[in-house]
């Protein structure tokens, strides 16, 4: 980065650390394919902390385990409408879905009763779920978002039943070797900071626990660096690698549940944090434990991504700052577009139906997309537009937008002639009402009038 933006960076962080009173503070900030700047403020063991010094994530380690019920999800061991009781019978919670689990809308406890299980060694899966009655149910599932640590205990148990091992060695095979992240752990691996807690009233520090949560770990068990998290980042905003496909983390980042209704600021997608920041649509997930905090943010608009670790268990605006140094990135570099390019190759017939289509009497546009994909938008500019990937000949499906899921089919004519497009039940003809035969309810046999009879 230029030695301007690499300045102001390194002056928010700054200004964060002595300001907040953390003891240690490191962040960095990925761009593309690549972690691009991180610098650290304070000592961890009378040193700076650089990008290989490992703190605790705490609920960082919820986005890990999102990302394994997902990849359950597109083997096709399991579908995120099942109720629980189908893969982890014998709760009291059974009835609610994954998916409700993943999004925090599964009306559990926030908490495992008995100990402050922050704190406190964990017991295994049949203590935990032992301790989980009827009241743990706080909520309707499906009712509201009520954040839950329990709920993703549960799914670290799911994965653990499928997998036939631990959930942190099916992410270990699965996740974390694929993408290189040999620095992210369950507990401590040298050069790790110390978790401490910060006086309110003195400059004094007090040494905090960070004991093994047993059945609760995978609701915050991890430790990691700035190195592997920038890697993780990347993920986050799409550069998978094999380990899911770009559009299943498309769909972990998509609100499954918003906390303000009106103009959502922030929310919950599936395993992921979702926010709206400065105009910037942001995903991750924040973290913190006894001892530390943490936050990674993506903006997959522009591949610009941040990440902070601080070893304090209060009082450091790492979302804050995470967001700030994904804004000052682009305020003082903001990406080039993209060359435009012509596509490599195009199907004369695909080609054929992109132009003019009328939903009714409103104009439409169909544009034809790289990788055979459609996009079909108001001509106005007004009203739903939505992506399109092909599933088969002559059938599409929508990929965002209002028609998400829905399926736009191309109707023929006998000799093979395009009629109009068929989605979710609205025609679309190329004339305003043409096609007479295929519009609900007909077409007015006199059809289009100077003036009112």
């Amino acid at each position: 980065m230029l030695q301007t933006t690499e300045f102001a960076l390194l002056r928010r962080l700054a200004t964060e650390q002595a300001a907040s009173r953390a003891p240690s503070l490191v962040a960095g900030v990925v761009r593309g394919d690549r972690l691009v700047w991180s610098g650290g403020r304070g000592k961890v063991e009378g040193r700076p902390p650089t990008a290989d010094t490992q703190y605790r994530i705490g609920s960082i380690t919820k986005t890990f385990i999102g990302a394994l019920v997902m990849r359950l999800r597109d083997e096709g061991r399991l579908d995120l409408n099942d109720p629980l009781e189908r893969h982890v019978p014998g709760t009291t919670f059974g009835g609610a879905t994954v998916a409700q689990l993943l999004a925090h809308t599964a009306g559990l406890t926030s908490e495992s009763p008995g100990t402050w299980w922050e704190r406190a060694a964990g017991g295994d899966w049949a203590a935990l779920n032992a301790s989980l009655g009827p009241e743990a149910t706080r909520h309707r599932p499906g009712a509201r978002f009520h954040y839950t640590n329990v709920g993703f205990g549960v799914l670290g148990e799911l994965v653990a039943r499928h997998r036939g091992t631990g959930w942190y060695e099916a992410l270990t095979r699965e996740v974390l070797e694929p993408l290189g992240m040999a620095r992210t752990t369950p507990h401590p691996q040298a050069d790790a900071a110390t978790g401490w807690a910060v006086h309110p009233y003195a400059d004094v520090l007090l040494h905090e626990p960070t004991p093994d949560a047993g059945a609760m770990a995978p609701a915050g068990q991890l430790w990691s660096t700035v190195d592997d998290l920038a890697r993780w980042t990347r993920f986050l905003a799409g550069d998978t690698g094999d380990v899911l496909h770009p559009d299943t983390v498309a769909e972990m980042r998509e609100p499954a549940h918003v906390e303000d209704d009106d103009t959502w600021t922030s929310g919950y997608g599936l395993g992921l944090q979702t926010m709206r920041v400065k105009g910037r649509r942001l995903a991750g997930h924040g973290g913190s434990m006894p001892g530390f905090l943490a936050m990674v943010l993506t903006d997959p608009a522009t591949g610009t991504g941040a990440l902070c670790l601080a070893n304090s268990t209060s009082g450091v605006g790492v979302g804050t700052l995470a967001a700030d140094l994904i804004d000052l990135v682009e305020q003082h570099e903001p990406a080039l577009p993209a060359e435009w390019e012509p596509m490599p190759e195009v199907d004369p017939a695909l080609l054929a139906l992109t132009g003019q289509w009328h939903w009714g009497p409103t104009p439409y546009t169909l544009k034809l997309l790289p990788d055979r994909l459609l996009n079909l938008v108001p001509t106005s500019g007004r009203g739903r537009a939505s992506r399109f990937r092909p599933t088969a000949e002559d059938t599409w499906q929508g990929l965002d937008g209002y028609y998400a899921g829905e399926t736009l089919t191309l109707h023929r004519t006998p000799d093979g002639t395009p009629s109009h497009l068929d989605l979710a039940t609205f025609i679309f003809t190329r004339e305003p009402y043409g096609t007479p035969e295929a519009i609900p309810g007909g077409v007015d046999k006199h059809g289009w009038r100077p003036r009112h009879p």
